[in-house]
């Protein structure tokens, strides 16, 4: 069966972000009989990291966090130091998943089957791009898509300005984060209907 989420050859490989807040919790009824992938979900579209960090968390790493406390995290492509935030969605889906894994300190967060290693970023992309068919959302999503599922939501639902946004990401400008977001001529189209 052919993936209708797959760019057509020669297309632009750019992913998007779930801007449709039903759809996030049709994923999330989706995961809710998987809570590590539950898990990796709600993290993932609740701070904005890329997920290749949040795949080399460790159990230590968050045994024991309450709601409101902050982790320490090195970002794998520009080696600075960014923070996980542990809202109250993440910290249920936490305590669900650590509740009903028999996990060690030192394994990883987001295990593989294969012996103590991390689920890959290429295993994570398929698994997110399932989620996103299995829900019959169409157009072209991957890991990327939680990281700007999260700075979509808080843009247009939340109204967050693209400054914070942009600091959040580590990105260099404003600009790059409205177009890393995929900001669609509506919401622009929209502020025009604004009376003055």
């Amino acid at each position: 069966m052919a993936n209708t989420n797959h760019p057509k050859k020669g297309s632009s490989i750019t992913v998007e972000p779930i801007r449709s807040q039903e759809d996030i919790k049709s994923i999330k009824k989706l995961l809710s009989g998987n809570p590590r992938d539950h898990l990796l979900f709600t993290m993932g579209i609740n701070n904005g990291l890329r997920i290749g960090d949040l795949l080399q968390l460790k159990v230590m790493d968050v045994q024991g966090v309450k709601p409101g406390d902050t982790i320490r995290v090195k970002e794998q492509k520009t080696g600075k130091t960014n923070i996980l935030v542990i809202n109250k969605a993440t910290h249920k889906a936490l305590q669900t998943y650590l509740s009903q894994t028999m996990s060690d300190p030192g394994d990883f967060l987001f295990k593989s089957q294969k012996g103590n290693a991390p689920l890959t970023v290429s295993y994570a992309n398929r698994m997110i791009k399932d989620w996103c068919r299995q829900i019959n959302l169409r157009g072209n999503y991957g890991t990327h898509t939680l990281r700007k599922t999260f700075g979509y939501i808080q843009r247009v639902h939340y109204g967050v300005g693209y400054e914070l946004l942009c600091k959040r990401f580590n990105h260099s400008s404003p600009a790059v984060t409205m177009r890393y977001l995929g900001i669609e001529d509506k919401e622009v189209n929209n502020i025009l209907m604004h009376e003055i």
